[in-house]
């Protein structure tokens, strides 16, 4: 039996960066001047302008800054309640997605991502990228 395929392969993989080999990374993209930048965009530097612009795989490990507990939403595929986490990966970038399970999470918490099981619209089984706290 083969593993479910990802829900958006571009934005994540399922294999860890140099920095966090142990968590799923997302993949962004850095700028000759050093920004580093989620999600991935050939537009130009948002902070310098310039189009010499390289993916780059993100660590799946950051700082948790903020969470909000949503418990109505409006949504069809989705069933509150749910969390959403703003975290600061290690790498710079915040990212903005969901938290896998019921933790109570507070800001300044390590945060770890990780692959979860999703159905999506025509019933397939697909992995989605979640953050977890560390343990």
């Amino acid at each position: 039996m083969t593993a479910p395929d990802l829900l958006k392969p571009a934005l994540y993989r399922a294999e860890g960066s140099d920095t966090d080999p142990d968590h799923p990374a997302l993949l962004g993209g850095a700028c000759e001047c050093g920004h580093v930048f989620f999600p991935p965009q050939t537009y130009g530097c948002e902070r310098c302008g310039r189009m010499s612009l390289a993916t780059r795989a993100l660590s799946g490990a950051g700082k948790l800054l903020a969470s909000a507990r949503v418990h109505l939403h409006g949504g069809k595929t989705r069933a509150a309640p749910f969390t959403i986490v703003s975290v600061r990966l290690d790498d710079g970038p915040i990212v903005r997605t969901l938290l896998a399970g019921d933790d109570a999470v507070h800001p300044g918490d390590r945060m770890v991502t990780m692959l979860v099981p999703v159905t999506n619209a025509e019933g397939a089984e697909l992995l989605d990228l979640r953050f977890v706290p560390q343990r």
